[in-house]
């Protein structure tokens, strides 16, 4: 039967374009009882259910009803190895690296804890229907081998990379210039293409490396162009004066990456909330991505991201759950909280602007636009599958909603994990429905 492929039924929802760019609800396709043919791990066809089983009637049929399948959530900024210290009390930047993020990441020096970890971190974003992020590790190459072992097994489509900091980090948490080099680039000969694999070379960001550790990470990116390049950039205004003080001959806080090379369309910039005119005008220019990560941005009382401006001006935004600065595993309440951030700035986010950053804006901001993130052919099969009602609080909304967009922004803004019916990675359901 599968030699036939597999046709899951139910709601369906993709995009055609951006929804900044366009009428939100012009740029997302949405289809009230559509199909997806599946074959081999790939996306075959999508339309009308009723065209597809007369066009496919040997396919093995997945009924979901009136539940919506989407493209898996795309999660553009994670650390995995704080899986076990969200939800800490109290602190915001600074303080919050020092007390909770340190102290347990000296803990990944130990293979079996990564790996233990690991395999906790998985188990909770598919559970929340995310079947792609793009994490870092901590200085332990274990701790990277440990990542992208689990997501060997588990088929799925990531990016990650050794975290290098070699300053104003404690004894046993920092490397130095050379071994942040010659680490990266065993691990990117290693890992960087195998299967779904990307490599990131991941400095910490400008206050935890020194200028010979940015050159040689920037060098480093020059010979593995087509590896990703993720860091932190404008997330506490404290951190930016920290910055001024350690750099003092740069112009601003991007110009810290920018002087060794460290900008360009393969690059991640998480947060990026307080920006100077220069630093937005470039990174445009550069094509890089900025990644929003809203409900870090509150819990450690960052500052509020500006969407609506950013996106109006060209710039590439992803979302994220910045596990454990964030507070959930969760991208519905990720994109809730962007949403909440919205309104705080007098911008409500349409539910296709919300949708469309938790998969396609994502996946883009990551490079992996031609992969994952939206459902047409040739799309890789990582989906979720979405329960409308999944509470007693969402349905008795639902049921008063006068088009699809009001029956799914509940589910925006009151969902978790219970919400999330099936997951599919690669063309196989590994949270079953």
């Amino acid at each position: 039967m599968d030699d036939f492929g597999k046709l899951l039924l139910g709601q369906v929802i993709g995009f055609a374009s951006d929804p900044f760019d366009t009428p939100a609800t012009e740029a997302a396709r949405h289809e009230r009882r559509g199909a997806i043919l599946i074959h081999k791990g790939v996306i075959h066809d999508v339309g009308p259910a009723d065209r597809l089983r007369a066009a496919h009637p040997q396919a093995q049929v997945v009924n979901y009803g009136n539940a919506l399948i989407s493209a898996g959530f795309v999660d553009a900024h994670v650390h995995y190895p704080q899986t076990g210290i969200i939800a800490s009390w109290g602190k915001q930047l600074i303080d919050w690296l020092n007390t909770y993020t340190f102290p347990e990441e000296m803990r990944f020096a130990d293979p079996d804890v990564a790996a233990q970890i690991a395999q906790t971190y998985f188990d909770l974003a598919l559970a929340n229907g995310t079947t792609s992020m793009c994490s870092f590790a901590t200085i332990h190459p274990p701790s990277v081998n440990a990542f992208f072992e689990a997501a060997l097994a588990r088929g799925m489509r990531v990016a990650a990379g050794k975290t290098c900091m070699d300053r104003n980090g404690p004894e046993g948490l920092r490397d130095d210039a050379r071994s942040a080099y010659d680490d990266s680039k065993a691990l990117i000969e290693r890992w960087h293409g195998k299967a779904r694999l990307t490599y990131a070379i991941t400095p910490r960001f400008s206050p935890t490396s020194t200028p010979e550790q940015l050159q040689a990470l920037g060098a480093l990116w020059a010979e593995h162009p087509d590896c990703l390049m993720q860091t932190h950039l404008s997330e506490q205004i404290p951190e930016i004066e920290w910055v001024r003080e350690l750099f003092p001959e740069a112009r601003d806080y991007l110009d810290t990456y920018e002087r060794f090379g460290l900008i360009g369309e393969r690059a991640l910039f998480g947060h990026a909330i307080h920006l100077e005119a220069r630093e937005r005008d470039r990174l445009r220019e550069s094509g890089a991505a900025l990644v929003h990560c809203p409900t870090s941005n509150t819990f450690i009382g960052s500052g509020l991201f500006d969407m609506a401006g950013l996106k109006a001006e060209g710039q590439v935004v992803g979302l994220a759950t910045d596990t454990g600065g964030g507070s959930s595993f969760s991208m519905l309440r990720t994109m809730a909280a962007a949403y909440e951030i919205g309104q705080l700035r007098g911008t409500a986010l349409h539910p296709a602007q919300l949708w469309w950053l938790a998969t396609a804006g994502s996946a883009r901001a990551m490079h992996m636009q031609d992969h994952i993130g939206n459902i047409a052919p040739g799309m890789e099969a990582d989906l979720v599958v979405i329960d409308l009602a999944s509470t007693p609080a969402i349905a008795q909304r639902v049921a008063r909603a006068d088009d699809f967009w009001e029956a799914l922004f509940p589910t925006i803004m009151m969902g978790d994990d219970r919400a999330v019916r099936a997951v599919w990675v690669n063309g196989r359901e590994v949270v079953p429905g």
